[in-house]
């Protein structure tokens, strides 16, 4: 697992150890960023579920100014600390250990607003609609920002949750990837 693009390209990644985390596949995040960006002007984003932090790592080599991690395992935060670390963007990370529920209460209770919300939970904890209510009723995603759930292929996310609705969705094997963001003069980006 590396950084395939942007200021920290060819930074390895460390992975957490065990079978509890899954990272995003190198082929899968290519493909992902090649849809949304592949290259930012500043902005700030949120991993949720981080485990490795590679999304996020990712989202700032590529141009993005500030990313904010989350994870409740504490040897997955330890690997975000060093992953970040390795590809030198401590100054503009921050690290929590925390319920994903919880930090986004904390967040909003910060007013920050994301332009780029990262969410890959456990397969087996796919709650992803409930997330992206959340999400929408707290405020969260700047009008313009997009939330990226990577889920298994067999899982077909609604078309529309609250008032979000999926702009692209993709299949790479067994992983899927739906993008949400909010409708523009009434159609969706694709």
């Amino acid at each position: 697992m590396r950084v395939i693009s942007g200021t920290a390209k060819g930074v390895i990644l460390k992975a957490v150890p065990g079978m509890k985390t899954r990272p995003t596949s190198d082929k899968v995040k290519e493909a992902l960023f090649h849809r949304i960006g592949p290259y930012f002007r500043g902005g700030a984003g949120l991993d949720l579920y981080a485990g490795t932090g590679s999304l996020g790592i990712e989202a700032l080599s590529r141009g993005f100014d500030s990313f904010v991690f989350v994870d409740k395992s504490p040897q997955a935060v330890k690997i975000i600390r060093q992953n970040v670390k390795a590809a030198s963007f401590e100054q503009s990370s921050r690290i929590y250990r925390n319920d994903t529920s919880r930090a986004l209460s904390a967040l909003e209770k910060r007013n920050e607003v994301f332009d780029l919300i990262c969410m890959d939970p456990p397969y087996d904890y796919q709650q992803l609609a409930e997330m992206l209510t959340t999400i929408y009723e707290k405020g969260l995603l700047r009008l313009s920002g997009y939330a990226i759930c990577e889920h298994r292929s067999s899982v077909e996310l609604p078309d529309y949750v609250s008032g979000l609705s999926k702009q692209q969705a993709h299949t790479y094997g067994d992983t899927a990837v739906s993008i949400y963001g909010f409708d523009h003069e009434g159609g969706n980006i694709k």
